[in-house]
């Protein structure tokens, strides 16, 4: 499979119709930066617009999928408005026409979780660990998870998993409907592109309209929840109990929120 690198961290190569992300940082868990989700967003731009692409599929190295942001470049440089390259990368996978294939094995913490939602297929490993610990920062959800969560697998469970931040495993995911199956962690990254392939393989007009009719009649209200997610997220960086949180993470502790109200 011939690759072109998009930037470090960001591996993108194409075989078959597929154009493959491969999220490659595994000195920090593949913890996403702002120059990974530019290039990832530009790698999803590139399969919409390139007629020989089919489909594009998204992983991480053999052990994790993602831990999420990169907590240290959130402290020292957050994002900033709604056209920080996190919030592109979230325009563009909401918009994207062609569909989206997920392999994920390992930690998919936050947004390893959340971009998830809006990913057509979904393959995990036996070995995934996936988790949304956004109000254990201090946070409050992104992705329009807060919409669809509860869509998806009802509002007991979505609250559960959000107010909580529980972790739950790739067979969970598939019993919450968050995921197609679940697979032994040597073969669940094959499945995933078997599945790409077959999807490579189907008539791409025809793909291509029916993820619109699938995505269509919610893609307005999942956008209107987003901004207003992400609206909250980028004040919320700011705000005492994240700051409390996001040290605590750096320093290894426990934090206290006793003095919050």
């Amino acid at each position: 499979m011939g690759e072109s690198v998009a930037c470090p961290e960001i591996v993108v190569s194409r075989e078959g119709g597929i154009l493959e992300i491969s999220i490659r940082r595994p000195d920090r868990r593949n913890a996403l930066t702002h120059p990974m989700y530019d290039a990832m967003t530009a790698a999803l731009a590139e399969a919409d617009a390139d007629p020989g692409v089919r489909v594009a599929l998204i992983t991480g190295t053999e052990d994790c999928f993602t831990a999420g942001n990169d907590m240290v470049e959130f402290l020292q440089n957050p994002p900033k408005g709604n056209d920080s390259p996190v919030m592109r990368f979230l325009d563009q996978i909401l918009m994207q026409e062609k569909p989206i294939v997920a392999a994920v094995n390992g930690p998919a913490v936050g947004i390893g979780t959340t971009l998830l939602l809006h990913c057509d297929l979904v393959y995990c490993a036996r070995g995934a660990r996936l988790q949304m610990p956004f109000v254990s920062l201090g946070l409050c959800p992104e992705a329009g998870a807060s919409y669809l969560l509860p869509q998806i697998m009802g509002h007991p469970r979505a609250a559960q998993l959000l107010m909580l931040a529980e972790t739950f495993t790739g067979e969970q995911a598939v019993e919450y409907g968050l995921a197609n199956a679940v697979h032994d962690d040597g073969e669940y990254l094959q499945k995933a592109r078997e599945a790409a392939a077959r999807l490579a393989a189907q008539p791409p007009a025809s793909v291509r309209m029916t993820k619109a009719f699938l995505r269509q009649p919610q893609r307005d209200a999942v956008a209107k929840q987003m901004r207003a997610e992400g609206d909250a997220f980028l004040a919320r960086l700011g705000a005492p109990e994240a700051r409390e949180a996001m040290m605590a993470f750096m320093e290894k502790r426990k934090p206290d929120f006793s003095r919050f109200e």
